[in-house]
């Protein structure tokens, strides 16, 4: 079954904001890391290694809210309209590429469709219409 889950993006806050989210709307991460828990990250700027890389709290059986903190030494600069992705879970990896191959037609390629280091399949774009999107087979 495919799902659809709202993806924020942040400046240095997603911890601070997803903290908050939990203490109202309940329950426990299901995901957290870190920028310093990813390969390299001694690359990253000492203060961007404490922001988040990828944080998932579950909101009820079928949706998840996630976020992550925008790198700026990669070149990320959040401004409004890019701090939100939809990100579309597939069921497969075939689907996961019909999907990616499909509503990035005529958009934009963040990352193209990959094996990730944290296990998942995953890929992301503009469309054509200036929508962001995440497509991910795996976990999360």
């Amino acid at each position: 079954m495919r799902t659809m889950h709202p993806y924020l993006n942040f400046d240095g806050q997603a911890e601070e904001a997803f903290n908050f989210y939990k203490s109202v709307l309940g329950g426990e991460f299901a995901f957290f890391k870190k920028m310093s828990d990813a390969p390299e990250s001694d690359k990253l700027p000492e203060n961007e290694r404490n922001r988040v890389m990828h944080v998932a709290l579950p909101i009820n059986e079928h949706t998840i809210l996630m976020a992550s903190d925008c790198v700026p030494s990669a070149g990320h600069v959040l401004r409004e309209g890019n701090n939100m992705y939809v990100h579309l879970a597939a069921e497969c990896r075939e689907d996961a590429d019909k999907l990616f191959n499909g509503l990035s037609a005529g958009g934009t390629v963040e990352m193209p469709m990959e094996d990730m280091f944290w296990g998942d399949y995953f890929g992301s774009f503009k469309d054509k219409f200036g929508i962001q999107w995440m497509i991910n087979f795996g976990n999360y």
